[in-house]
């Protein structure tokens, strides 16, 4: 039986911080940064049958062409990723009356739709890259027993390359879906290796008025090729998500629309535009 002090519900029996009931969720959800984007998922449905909100964790769960999906705001960042992934397995494989893990487990759809910058010269802005692998350069999914599911040979080869300061903690490679990257690839994708940083400015190698530990860590990570493998992007999500999801036993891909390339230092002319390209071409490749 698991304690009320590590499976916290409210008093309705929603878990903690999501503020949601097991039948709120849907098999397959998708999972964005900001809340206000959940609104810009959730009008394509053709219904929504679950409004909640809770801090910055924002759900609508509705039914497009038939199938039923959830999209959900998970914030900015890694520790916000260890929440949601936690609590929406805490839904579906924890029987949270009698608060035990259930005999037979369920294994959900989880697309991240996000924004990224690119690293890479060839990769334009309002390109959609979906990530084959996550790179986490922060330490949240070292907190779990992570020795059966990271691309060991990945990690030392982007360690020797940069020269990695293990101080800051070993960096993280994780496969993601290959089932999801199968169903939503097509002629309109690129097939990415996406880095995912715990923080906005020093982090992702932006200096306002601290100097940084290695300002030459965003040129060494786009000089990285291992076996044909290269850094394309860069965010703050996609690796925790790919880590957690990989422990738990669900399908997990993070889908990103490039709205800044790094590399040539250009940005897309209409960012709204170019999130929205990318809504509507997942939700069609979902619902095929």
């Amino acid at each position: 039986m698991i304690k009320e002090s590590e499976l916290i519900l409210n008093p309705d029996g929603s878990i903690y911080h999501l503020n949601l009931l097991p039948e709120d969720i849907a098999p397959t959800v998708i999972s964005v940064g900001d809340p206000k984007r959940v609104e810009r998922i959730s009008r394509h449905f053709d219904t929504i049958e679950v409004k909640k909100q809770k801090r910055e964790f924002v759900t609508h769960t509705g039914v497009l062409n038939g199938k039923r999906l959830t999209v959900i705001a998970t914030g900015i960042g890694p520790d916000n990723i260890d929440i949601v992934i936690n609590e929406l397995d805490a839904l579906v494989n924890i029987d949270l009356d009698n608060r035990t893990v259930k005999e037979k487990l369920t294994s959900l759809n989880i697309i991240r739709i996000g924004t990224s910058g690119s690293l890479q010269e060839d990769i334009p802005v309002d390109s959609y890259v979906l990530a084959k692998y996550g790179l986490g350069l922060d330490n949240m999914i070292r907190s779990y027993d992570t020795k059966d599911i990271t691309e060991k040979d990945v990690e030392d080869a982007f360690i020797e390359h940069t020269g990695w300061d293990l101080a800051k903690g070993r960096p993280s490679v994780i496969k993601g879906s290959e089932k999801l990257l199968k169903k939503l690839s097509s002629d309109k994708t690129v097939t990415g290796f996406t880095a995912t940083a715990p923080g906005f400015y020093g982090p992702q190698g932006r200096i306002l008025r601290l100097a940084l530990q290695d300002a030459s860590l965003n040129t060494k990570m786009d000089n990285f090729n291992f076996n044909g493998i290269k850094v394309t992007n860069l965010e703050m999500e996609t690796s925790a998500i790919y880590g957690l999801s990989k422990l738990l036993g669900h399908e997990a891909l993070s889908a990103n629309t490039i709205i800044a390339n790094r590399a040539n230092g250009t940005f897309t002319k209409d960012p709204y535009k170019s999130v929205d390209g990318l809504i509507k071409y997942i939700l069609s490749q979902l619902t095929i």
